[in-house]
């Protein structure tokens, strides 16, 4: 017996929009491992945060597009095409998520949670007590469809972003982090504002349209 369930035609929706999609064309094209990098390349491009010599902290990292993203900025000849550059690496790139990450070269990959204490200290351990220029946050919790419980489990992963950053960031360092509008959006912000001087909020043209995602840019430390 065939069932023609709604989950189905979402699923074969996704894949179809998935494959006609001109980021996700683009990132097999030049080497990149999800669309994403784009995401992190427009706000880049925008803000001009990323620089050839600075430490970066990549969390919620796998697949690893956005390392990728910043080991090609580190490269000391921006490559043409190809995701992860190769060879001389001009810059600190430490990435972390609790799933596996395929190696990159250059890129220091920390395995864990990081909510966990004993996962900050490897990270921090990492670091040897530079201070950082940027961090990056692609986290995002797995959404369980009921929106206070999902706002927050958001809200939990921003302020340990911001609890770090706090600590580790250059005073004039900048924090990148994914939000989603939605109940609790505005206090996000609001959190945000607490920290730093400037906040910026960026919906990038490669987050889907459907997506309620956006992304806060915190820039120098209050």
């Amino acid at each position: 017996m065939k069932i023609n369930s709604k989950s189905k035609k979402i699923n074969k929706a996704w894949l179809n929009d998935h494959i006609n999609d001109p980021y996700v064309k683009l990132a097999q094209r030049e080497g990149y491992r999800a669309r994403a990098a784009y995401k992190l390349k427009e706000i880049d491009e925008e803000l001009k945060l990323i620089h050839p010599g600075q430490v970066v902290v990549d969390l919620g990292a796998a697949p690893g597009a956005w390392s990728q993203y910043l080991r090609r900025r580190f490269a000391p000849k921006e490559a043409g095409t190809g995701g992860a550059a190769v060879g001389e690496l001009n810059g600190t790139i430490i990435a972390l998520d609790l799933l596996e990450f395929e190696p990159i070269e250059g890129v220091q990959f920390i395995q864990g949670d990081f909510r966990e204490d004993a996962v900050l200290a490897q990270l921090e351990a990492a670091l040897g007590g530079r201070a950082v220029d940027v961090v990056v946050s692609d986290m995002a919790p797995n959404l369980s469809g009921i929106e206070i419980s999902d706002a927050a489990r958001i809200e939990n992963l921003i302020e340990l972003a911001l609890d770090f950053s706090s600590k580790h960031l250059k005073p004039e360092g900048a924090l990148v982090a994914k939000v989603f509008h939605g109940s609790g959006y505005s206090q996000l912000v609001e959190l945000f504002r607490q920290y730093f001087k400037k906040v910026k909020p960026i919906k990038p043209k490669a987050s889907r349209d459907r997506s309620s995602e956006t992304f806060l840019v915190g820039i120098g430390l209050k």
